[in-house]
């Protein structure tokens, strides 16, 4: 099948299959600076034109599809909203931004795009924290597609940043930190699906090197399945996973979960992922060989 990339200049990039668009890329947002301003991807869809992301919803904002998100760098916010400091959430003036610079790559060959660019990371006060190269490539599979996310982050702030998340500050089984996915309303109360099988909030915490969702949608009662697959050569591999069903839908293989993890001024981290995003609903063995097909994507 092949996909299309139509480019709003200085705005964003939409990919298609055929007559469905998959995802748009929103590299230049305007987004408020509480909100903590990034690129993300809404809307998110299955081959079959099922929608799969949730854009701002009313609970928590700065929620925006699937978004690198990251609540502690430092001593900056760039998640959006307020900070969990001493028990406690508090609007500060610590909302970051992550800017884009520069697009360095834009492709479509066949069954596969290609986005790249470069971000600079600013404090809430502009000053420099950050600078990003970072692509995302979608290709199609059989019978799903994926999107593989690559991130090269150098710390420019002129002294060692911290990772962390509200767990990392005191807050306990809220690790929650870098590739984010939210989900529609109607998935909550889905299945969260782990390498061990099938559940729902009690698996928040645990370490893996995949997760999934098992949803269902309004109207049609159709169901979709998302699964994010973890690069063995990332930092923290395999990482906790913050994920939620409960009260809504999410997943984030999140590295810095329960630990700090430094960046000294000057060196670089870097993270790969894997979403694969198929209509239906799998089970437990069928989510696991989607998780193969995006291990095969990181490869």
């Amino acid at each position: 099948m092949t996909l299309r990339a139509n480019h709003a200049l200085g705005r964003s990039v939409t990919v298609s299959a055929g007559d469905v668009e998959l995802f748009s890329y929103v590299y230049r947002p305007d987004t408020p600076v509480l909100e903590s301003p990034k690129p993300y991807l809404h809307p998110i869809r299955t081959l079959g034109g099922r929608s799969v992301s949730l854009f701002r919803p009313h609970d928590h904002v700065w929620h925006k599809g699937i978004a690198w998100s990251l609540p502690h760098v430092g001593e900056h916010n760039f998640w959006g909203g307020p900070t969990f400091v001493a028990g406690r959430y508090v609007q500060l003036g610590n909302n970051g931004s992550a800017t884009h610079r520069e697009m360095t790559a834009l492709t479509a060959t066949g069954d596969r795009v290609e986005i790249g660019h470069t971000l600079g990371w600013a404090a809430q006060d502009g000053g420099p924290v950050i600078e990003e190269r970072r692509s995302l490539t979608a290709t199609v599979l059989d019978g799903a597609w994926a999107l593989v996310f690559d991130t090269a982050m150098t710390n420019v702030s002129g002294g060692t940043i911290d990772f962390g998340s509200p767990t990392t500050k005191g807050r306990e089984n809220a690790g929650y930190g870098g590739l984010f996915w939210r989900g529609p309303r109607s998935f909550t109360g889905g299945v969260i699906q782990s390498p061990k099988g099938a559940g729902g909030d009690e698996l928040r915490g645990m370490r893996a090197e995949w997760f999934g969702f098992r949803g269902r949608h309004d109207e049609t009662g159709d169901h979709s399945t998302i699964v994010m697959v973890d690069d063995t050569a990332n930092p923290q591999h395999p990482p906790q996973w913050f994920a939620r069903t409960e009260n809504f839908a999410c997943l984030c293989p999140a590295p810095f979960f329960s630990e700090e993890v430094p960046l000294p001024d000057g060196e670089t981290i870097r993270f790969r992922y894997a979403v694969v995003i198929a209509d239906g609903d799998r089970g437990e063995d069928g989510t696991a060989l989607l998780a193969e097909q995006g291990r095969a994507a990181l490869a």
